[in-house]
């Protein structure tokens, strides 16, 4: 019998065979598109330190001139390949110039920067991001009526059954993909609006936060591919009382986490409000469609904060009440946020700028 396509993509390499493949994924022109291509190892690699560089035409992606077009990545973290399985790997990577200048969409590396000021404080991220799940052909929430609308929110949060939870294949297999790979992911779970999810990547120290977050979204956008269905980071993908997609950052250091804490929580509490306007214009195109004081949201027009509360800017849990230690949730980041630029302006924030 001939073989399948479904076959070919299940075939496992012969025993004597060493080569790899490895995917290399970047970010393209928009921050927000993701792109990738693979190329043959001659064989498994254990660290980024043995990968070569590569390059691509960013002429085509947005990011260079045509006349000028080479971009050089340089691989940055690795994860295993749930894709070909093996010791085929993923490679997130960040964009340079042939000199060797970050090229203006590179936000990983003044991200990078920032970390690396203070490594001791060991800033955790815990990264929720929402997604919509839209059907193909007409671009409308998976399961929902054509140019119509189901039933009002309230069952669809943490649903179960067939009217309840559309797409629960994806974001399963997701799940998995992302265990397999070696990302950080802690959970999932249907959200309030239907056809809407969340899977949570962290705790993840640093850089690192970034690095799942864009290849857990790689992955996702594989997934969806494969299921001929399209995934949206639009923070208010239908407009009406339906709500919008975020992806809140929590976060803390050491100094939050131990004894203490409380009063480094509040200091850093105190410097989100007052840069609100500056982290507002970085958390992500479209997000005053979704930032309304409605739909557990605060207004992006003031800063607020509270014990419990999801309509606040910034949410500390009951938890980091009672114990006087813990961490600090920001509400404010849509779900189209770049999460270098999010995880690195919060850490700066709140740790490292000192106001006058």
């Amino acid at each position: 019998m001939a073989a399948t396509v479904d076959d070919l993509l299940r075939l496992e390499m012969p025993a004597d065979e060493k080569r790899i493949i490895a995917e290399y994924i970047w970010v393209g022109g928009s921050g927000l598109d993701l792109r990738s291509k693979p190329r043959t190892l001659p064989g498994p690699v254990k660290s980024v330190s043995e990968l070569p560089k590569w390059n691509y035409d960013g002429s085509s992606t947005g990011q260079a001139p045509g006349e000028d077009s080479e971009v050089i990545l340089y691989p940055q973290a690795i994860f295993r390949d749930p894709f070909r399985g093996g010791d085929n790997i993923l490679v997130m990577c960040d964009c340079y110039t042939p000199q060797g200048e970050p090229i203006p969409t590179n936000t990983r590396y003044a991200a990078n920067k920032l970390f690396q000021q203070a490594l001791e404080t060991e800033p955790w991220f815990g990264l929720e991001q929402e997604y919509t799940l839209l059907e193909k052909e007409h671009k409308w929430p998976l399961g929902w009526p054509v140019n119509g609308y189901p039933g009002a929110q309230g069952p669809y949060y943490c649903g179960v059954g067939a009217d309840k939870a559309w797409g629960r294949r994806i974001v399963d297999a997701h799940y998995k993909a992302c265990v397999y790979a070696g990302i950080t992911i802690s959970g999932t779970n249907g959200e309030v609006m239907p056809g809407q999810w969340e899977f949570q990547v962290g705790p993840a120290v640093g850089i690192a936060a970034g690095d799942e977050l864009w290849v857990a979204r790689y992955l996702l956008e594989r997934i969806t591919e494969m299921e001929g269905v399209i995934l949206s980071l639009d923070p208010k993908p239908v407009e009406g009382d339906w709500n919008g997609a975020g992806c809140h950052c929590n976060f803390s250091t050491k100094a939050m986490r131990e004894d203490g804490g409380w009063e480094v929580i509040m200091e850093g509490v105190k410097n989100l409000e007052l840069r609100h306007k500056e982290h507002i214009k970085a958390y992500g195109e479209g997000n005053e469609r979704r930032l309304t004081g409605r739909h557990e949201t605060a207004s992006m027009d003031r800063f607020s904060w509270a014990v419990a509360s999801r309509g606040t800017s910034v949410r500390i849990g009951r938890d980091t009440e009672a114990k006087k230690k813990g961490y600090m949730e920001d509400r404010r980041p849509a779900s189209n946020m770049d999460p270098y630029v999010v995880t690195s302006l919060v850490f700066d924030t709140t740790t490292l700028w000192k106001p006058l």
